[in-house]
């Protein structure tokens, strides 16, 4: 409707238009005294042709230079005239294309035709020119606008600049000022990436090596290089001192518990004077005139740092020995009391060993039992060492070398203690060889309900009858080392883990093939129904309208059944094809559907389309797509009639006229009449 009030709008314009042009004719005939008329004019070699004394000699030179640099810039060419009227024929479109017409302006050609007096101007343009009718439209625009205030030289300057776009001068200051506001974004951000990298680099130079990100591992990953530097110099300090009295800690005891009793403190000062050695060495390298990385310094620092750590904790470790030492000394005959008791109460232990031994031999194989087959008597070893070191403390205490008596009291203290730990072993290991036997029995029952369970799955490569037949004789193998009278529990539940472990594996391709087997076959029943359908309907579609399908849709519905049936023949022996040929049938049912609408529409566009007559007289046609073949002659029609002429041909190769009785933008805009060339333009 909107369009229509428009098109009837328009209408009324351009009769009072006309009707005002025809009025003043008359009156000018009837008075004598009218504007000079013209005729269509010839350019030659100029863009502008002014007639009617609108332009001076400078507005003249600068409309030519400017209509210069519009072609160079767009390859376009506007050419424009100044008349009085036009005249011969009076339509300012119809004047305007025979202008064109005579000048053999071609697609890239547009001319700007004012009257100055008649106070009416008509744009042309070829339909099949760069320049689409919005963009007309703003030329139009732009140029009423100067013309309404008889600006016309800025008439000619805007319509080179709105033709021109973006080489436009308007354009041009948007460039200037994106360009100036991105060159200040850029000083912008260049200062602020200087600033941020000043900052960034003092960070860098104050963290050095440390890390950006503590990590909760690493104690140092909170420090700076120069507090790791000075921790360094801390602790080595600290650890040479440490070792410096603990060698002369070291010769205090040498005199007073002897060589045998210190030997192990001095091997310990020998290790911590080696760590002191290799702490040196860095520091050493660290003060050298050799230029070293940060990374490279922090890390040795850190090294001495725990260095120094490590010396600390020898040095600590034996230390501890020595002040318990000197405590044994110090109550030498109540400690060698204590240890008498405790040499009495092994006897029992290692009396229970020899026979805990023989019945654990009568029931397992000897390999089972080597880790406590010499026991017995290394137990008796140690207790007879007890003795000895009992007898010398008592001698020592005796003499009053309370030093040498603390040395063998500990001795003896230490001997008890491995005896009765070597008679325990043999026990311990006597219940450790029940609970595996028990262990071993629950895999035994497990791997005998894994065969089982493996016999019903299927098993098409063969892969789990293999591993059953293998599990099958790890289980024999394990079962003759869990019975008899050299049973060795230990082997048997090692084979029975490696069986279980392959028969497992096993166990889990053939569920994992069983349950894709299933999904297989439920996308198969899915894809089977859904084909079906879709064969059967598009098969309907095909027969209920044969004589409009071609033969394409008829061969893919063909190729489809026969997909579908091939599926279905093989649904219960090879359903991995099956589902192939299934996918096969719905892709070609689904392209033969395709194929049989496409004709439809292609038969049915003639006749089914609407072709405009509806919509123009109140019907309901379809809008969607028809050719509206009704429509566009009605147009043409009244178009001619509006123009003046009967048929409204268009003036000179393939140019029409498109409306010059009024302005658009004030309302007295003219349509676009057919031809190959649209104009615009109207009152001012």
């Amino acid at each position: 409707m909107g369009r229509q009030s428009v098109r009837d709008s328009s209408t009324r314009t351009r009769w009072l238009a006309r009707a005002g042009v025809v009025l003043g004719l008359v009156v000018t005939g009837f008075t004598g005294s009218g504007a000079h008329a013209t005729d269509p004019v010839t350019f030659g070699s100029a863009h502008v042709v002014d007639e009617a004394g609108a332009l001076t000699d400078a507005e003249r030179a600068s409309a030519e230079e400017r209509l210069s640099e519009l072609t160079q810039a767009s390859g376009l060419d506007l050419f424009v005239v100044f008349v009085d009227e036009f005249t011969q024929p009076g339509d300012a479109d119809d004047w305007a294309n025979t202008v064109a017409s005579d000048n053999g302006m071609g697609a890239r050609d547009y001319l700007l035709a004012v009257a100055v007096e008649q106070r009416t101007y008509s744009f042309s343009a070829d339909s099949s020119g760069p320049i689409g009718e919005s963009q007309q439209e703003s030329i139009e625009r732009a140029v009423e606008e100067r013309l309404s205030a008889d600006d016309w030289a800025g008439a000619v300057t805007a319509a080179a600049d709105e033709m021109q776009g973006d080489g436009g001068a308007g354009a041009l200051r948007v460039v200037l000022v994106v360009g100036g506001v991105v060159a200040a974004a850029a000083v912008v951000w260049v200062v602020i990436a200087l600033v941020r990298r000043s900052r960034r680099d003092a960070e860098i130079r104050r963290r050095g090596a440390m890390p950006e990100t503590p990590d909760p591992n690493d104690p140092f990953s909170t420090l700076t290089d120069e507090q790791v530097e000075t921790q360094a110099g801390v602790a080595l300090v600290q650890a040479d001192d440490a070792i410096t009295s603990s060698r002369e800690e070291l010769g205090f005891a040498v005199a007073q518990f002897g060589d045998g009793a210190t030997a192990e403190f001095t091997r310990a000062v020998d290790i911590a004077k080696a760590k002191m050695s290799e702490a040196f060495d860095l520091k050493q390298k660290l003060d050298d005139e050799i230029e070293d990385t940060i990374h490279e310094r922090r890390a040795w620092h850190i090294r001495i740092i725990g260095l120094a750590d490590e010396i600390d904790d020898v040095l600590d470790e034996n230390t501890a020995a020595f002040d318990a030492l000197r405590k044994l000394e110090q109550n030498a005959p109540q400690e060698l009391e204590r240890v008498r008791r405790e040499r009495a109460a092994l006897d029992p232990v290692l009396a229970a060993a020899a026979p805990a031994l023989a019945t654990l031999a009568a029931s397992y194989d000897a390999d089972a039992l080597r880790t406590v087959t010499d026991n017995p008597a290394q137990a008796a070893e140690r207790a007879a060492l007890a003795d000895r070191s009992i007898d010398a403390a008592a001698q020592a205490i005796a003499e009053g070398r309370t030093g040498e008596a603390a040395f063998a009291i500990r001795t003896a203290e230490q001997s008890v203690a491995q005896a009765a730990q070597l008679s325990q072993a043999i026990s311990a290991l006597g219940a450790e060889l029940a609970s595996i036997e028990t262990q071993a029995g629950a895999l035994v029952a497990e791997l005998q309900g894994d065969l089982t369970a493996a016999r019903q799955l299927p098993d098409s490569d063969g892969s789990i009858a293999s591993a059953a037949s293998v599990t099958a004789q790890q289980l024999q193998l394990a079962q003759a080392n869990l019975d008899g009278a050299a049973r060795n529990p230990q082997r048997a539940l090692e084979t029975l883990s490696a069986a279980n472990a392959q028969i497992d594996a096993a166990l889990a391709r053939g569920r994992e093939a069983v349950e894709r087997s299933r999904r297989v076959q439920q996308m198969l029943d899915q894809t089977l129904a859904q084909a079906g359908s879709e064969v059967r309907s598009t098969r309907e579609y095909i027969e209920t309208r044969r004589g409009t399908v071609g033969s394409t849709a008829r061969t893919r519905l063909a190729a489809a059944e026969a997909s579908l049936t091939q599926a279905q023949n093989l649904r219960t022996t090879d359903a991995d094809a099956a589902l192939a040929e299934a996918g096969r049938a719905l892709d070609l049912v689904r392209q033969a559907s395709y194929a049989a609408q496409s004709d439809m529409q292609s038969y049915s566009a003639p006749s089914y389309q609407d072709d405009g007559w509806g919509d123009l007289f109140g019907g309901s046609g379809r809008r969607s797509g028809g050719s509206r073949i009704g429509g566009d002659i009605l147009g043409g029609i009244i178009g001619g009639l509006l123009s003046g002429g009967g048929g409204g041909s268009s003036r000179g190769g393939g140019w029409r006229s498109g409306g010059g009785g009024g302005f658009r933008s004030s309302g007295f805009g003219g349509g676009r009449s057919g031809g190959g060339r649209r104009s615009g333009g109207g009152r001012f």
